[in-house]
């Protein structure tokens, strides 16, 4: 895992002093992982302790594993990049870990509330990770309508009601020309889901209904990074399982 994708992971508990450090960082990556923590705090103009309190925001248990971490990235992220199965282990561990924090009530009242259900993804992966939603959920009796590209949503979308609710499943959550499309739905007061990385995106910002997925990008021997979405799914089958007990419990009212 990259510097960048510590960053994005962690971003909501970052602070101004933090990203002042990690500017510096960014911008000084051959030579950081040389300094002792006495230095990097010089080099910043902040203090011994801001440094590690960034640390340990980003999960080391100090500055020398911080340290390590930072020569590890800059002499052999090829070769990191490469350990495929405990990237995809480390990021569903991650999905895991937020899924498990996270309370599904609202959502799985919302679904349940709700007279239809749409899902649309903003790529190929992302429509089949919709497609094996729309699958889980028919057994519960909640038929999800899928919407395949761009125009089929703007076709949609005036027909839509504060009834409905659409869940989008976006990779990024920052997709230009899905904005638009997201800004009309908050206009309509039509509620709706977003399942994004894990990261601070426009998508998520817009609804208080969101659920993230950790994805990290390897690179390969082509030179184009592959992102495996196995964590979407995994978030699906955590939707899933989470509306299931929902309705268990509202059986026992």
């Amino acid at each position: 895992m990259k510097l960048e994708e510590l960053i994005n992971r962690y971003y909501n508990q970052l602070h101004e002093n933090d990203f002042h450090i990690l500017k510096y960082i960014l911008n000084n990556k051959s030579s950081c992982y040389k300094l002792n923590i006495n230095d990097l705090a010089k080099k910043c103009n902040v203090s011994r302790s801001s440094v590690l309190r960034l640390a340990q925001k980003l999960d080391f248990s100090g500055y020398s594993e911080f340290r390590v971490f930072l020569k590890w990235e800059d002499e052999g992220e090829g070769e990191v990049a490469a350990d495929y199965i405990g990237t995809l282990t480390s990021d569903i561990e991650a999905t895991l870990k937020h899924l498990k924090a996270k309370s599904f009530e609202d959502i799985c009242q919302l679904m349940d509330q709700s007279e239809r259900i749409f899902v649309y993804g903003t790529g190929s992966g992302q429509l089949n990770a919709a497609h094996e939603l729309q699958r889980a959920f028919i057994a519960q009796h909640r038929y999800i309508t899928i919407i395949h590209d761009q125009t089929k949503f703007e076709v949609i979308l005036p027909d839509l009601t504060a009834k409905d609710l659409m869940i989008i499943i976006s990779l990024s959550g920052d997709t230009p020309n899905l904005i638009p499309k997201v800004q009309k739905l908050v206009t309509k007061g039509i509620p709706f889901l977003s399942i994004t990385n894990m990261k601070n995106n426009s998508l998520a910002q817009m609804t208080p209904h969101n659920l993230y997925a950790t994805t990290t990008s390897v690179p390969t021997s082509s030179g184009i990074d592959y992102t495996s979405l196995a964590s979407f799914f995994i978030v699906g089958e955590v939707l899933v399982s989470k509306f299931i007990e929902y309705l268990e419990r509202k059986k026992m009212q």
